[in-house]
C-alpha cells in the first residue's frame, strides 16, 4: 500500500510517499481501506518534533470502508462506511490506503457525507465535543466562547455549541463574520479590532486553541463558576492558580478515540444541525503541499487528502 512517512524532523519536505505492507487486523480490530484522511495541526506539529521519524506513518482521521473484521469484532462487518480518530494520540497511520485499529475506535460514517467530508470530522468534531459537552457540560442558555471559531475545531464548536442552546460568541477576521453567524455565532468578534478580553464578558465557558497568553487573558471574560477549556499543553503561563482565585476552572483536554462521541456527531449532522467546511483537498502523494497549507494559518475549515476510490 502507498503511504506517507518521514524519517527525521523538520518541514514538509520530510514527508515521503512509500510503499508499506499492508496491515492485517488483530483481535477486536478492523482493518480499513482509507478513502479520504483529515489533516490537522497535531499532524504537522507532530512531524516538527519528529514524533514518526522512526518511519511511522502519519494522520489520525480516517473515512473509509470496512475491508476485514478481526477475531471477536461484531460491530461491523465488511464493506461497512465508517470514519473515526483511531489510536489518537499513539500512531494511527491515517495517510495510508489502509489502517487497522479497534474497532470502537470508528463509528458508521455520518449520512449523507462524502468521504472527503466524512475524513475531515473526527479528530476536530470529537475535540469540540469532548471540551464543550463532556469537559464544560455547556446547557441551554450558558455564553459560549470560541476563539478561532472559522477554524478546524472552531466552526465546529461553534454549531455544537448551538446545538446545545448556548449564546454564541466567535472570534475571527471581520472578513469571516459573515460565515460565523452562518454557523449560529449570535456575536462575531473582530479580535483584529478589539481587545476580546475587554470587550466580551459574563462567559459561561471559554473554549481556547490559541494558547499563549490567551487563556489568561480569556480568564477576565468569565463570570464566577465558568469554565476555561485549553486545548493547548499547559506552560508556565497556563493560569491554574488565577483560575482558582478568581472561582473559575481552567482545564486542558486531550481528545480521545470515542465511539458514543462519534454517534453524537453523527446525529448532529444527520439533523442538519452539523456541517463540515472542507477548504482544500490533496491527493496523498501532496501531504507536504497540504501541511504546508495549514502551516500557512490562513484556512477556513479542514485541510483533507483524498486517499481512494
Amino acid at each position: 500500500m502507498n503511504a506517507v512517512t518521514q524519517e527525521a524532523a523538520g518541514g514538509p519536505g520530510v514527508l515521503r510517499l512509500v510503499e508499506l505492507p499492508r496491515p492485517v487486523p488483530g483481535r477486536g480490530e478492523v482493518l480499513v481501506r482509507v478513502r479520504a484522511a483529515g489533516v490537522n495541526p497535531a499532524d504537522w506539529k507532530s512531524r516538527r518534533l519528529g514524533m514518526f521519524a522512526d518511519g511511522s506513518v502519519l494522520g489520525w482521521d480516517v473515512a473509509g470502508v470496512v475491508e476485514e473484521a478481526g477475531a471477536g469484532v461484531t460491530l461491523f462487518r465488511a464493506g461497512d462506511e465508517v470514519y473515526g480518530m483511531p489510536r489518537f494520540p499513539h500512531p494511527a497511520g491515517g495517510y495510508a490506503e489502509y489502517v487497522t485499529a479497534p474497532a470502537r475506535h470508528f463509528a458508521p460514517s455520518p449520512p449523507g457525507l462524502t468521504p472527503v467530508e466524512a475524513g475531515a470530522l473526527p479528530l476536530a468534531a470529537l475535540t469540540a465535543w469532548q471540551a464543550l459537552v463532556d469537559t464544560a457540560a455547556v446547557r441551554p442558555g450558558q455564553r459560549v466562547l470560541v476563539h478561532a471559531a472559522a477554524g478546524g475545531v472552531g466552526h465546529l464548536a461553534v454549531q455544537i455549541a448551538k446545538a446545545r442552546g448556548a449564546y454564541v460568541i466567535g472570534t475571527a477576521s471581520a472578513a469571516k463574520h459573515e460565515l460565523l453567524r452562518s454557523l449560529g455565532v449570535d456575536d462575531p468578534v473582530d479580535y483584529r479590532a478589539r481587545d476580546v478580553a475587554e470587550a466580551v464578558r459574563d462567559v459561561d465557558v471559554v473554549l481556547d486553541a490559541l494558547g499563549g497568553d490567551s487563556p489568561a487573558r480569556s480568564l477576565r471574560t468569565l463570570r464566577p463558576g465558568g469554565t476555561l477549556v485549553s486545548l493547548l499543553p499547559p506552560d508556565d503561563a497556563f493560569p491554574a492558580a488565577e483560575a482558582a482565585k478568581a472561582g473559575v476552572r481552567a482545564v486542558f483536554m486531550l481528545v480521545e478515540p470515542d465511539h458514543a462521541g462519534l454517534r453524537e456527531i453523527s446525529a448532529l449532522v444527520g439533523s442538519g444541525r452539523l456541517r463540515v467546511l472542507v477548504d482544500e483537498v490533496f491527493p496523498l502523494a501532496e501531504a507536504a503541499r497540504a501541511h504546508e497549507r495549514g502551516e500557512s494559518g490562513r484556512t477556513t475549515g479542514k485541510l483533507v487528502l483524498a486517499v481512494g476510490p
